[in-house]
């Protein structure tokens, strides 16, 4: 990963805690997408998410049904053999993945299926979502993944 990347998580690590107060704090701020969706641009100018990964390496998106049947049908396998061989269902009765890394990213930080992939991946890190004020657990949590909502929430907080 590159270095300012890490730098970035590792601060959002060390201000974890004033992280997730400010978040839960801005729940009902009627001007947090426009803060969001801005610095979402200017962090996707600096960030190579090819350069990172991490999100593939240490967590797992949420399969929908409509996800398995098109991942399966590219796969040319069926939606239950996906299932039974690659994703359980979480505490929140969630698909996810067996296990981290992804199993469709390859080595250089590419996925297997990109044009295949589940809408969470295409939606992540959901920093230019409407309506971020209800997402702001999520966001949090990403925080500490992703090294775009680390720098944002840094460069909205006060």
């Amino acid at each position: 990963m590159n270095e300012e990347y890490r730098k970035w998580l590792d601060r959002a690590k060390t201000e974890k805690k004033i992280n997730q107060k400010w978040l839960k704090q801005q729940k009902g701020q009627k001007n947090l997408d426009e803060k969001f969706h801005t610095k979402h641009q200017a962090a996707f100018e600096k960030i190579d998410c090819l350069q990172c990964a991490n999100c593939c390496k240490t967590t797992s998106p949420i399969f929908r049904d409509v996800d398995i049947e098109r991942i399966a049908q590219h796969l040319r396998i069926k939606p239950s053999q996906f299932t039974e061989q690659h994703l359980h269902i979480d505490e929140d009765g969630d698909w996810v993945l067996n296990q981290s890394p992804c199993l469709f990213l390859q080595e250089d930080n590419t996925c297997r299926i990109y044009e295949h992939r589940p809408k969470a991946c295409r939606e992540y890190p959901h920093t230019d979502r409407k309506n971020m004020s209800q997402i702001v657990d999520m966001t949090y949590r990403n925080t500490l993944v992703c090294p775009a909502v680390a720098w944002i929430v840094q460069e909205i907080k006060p």
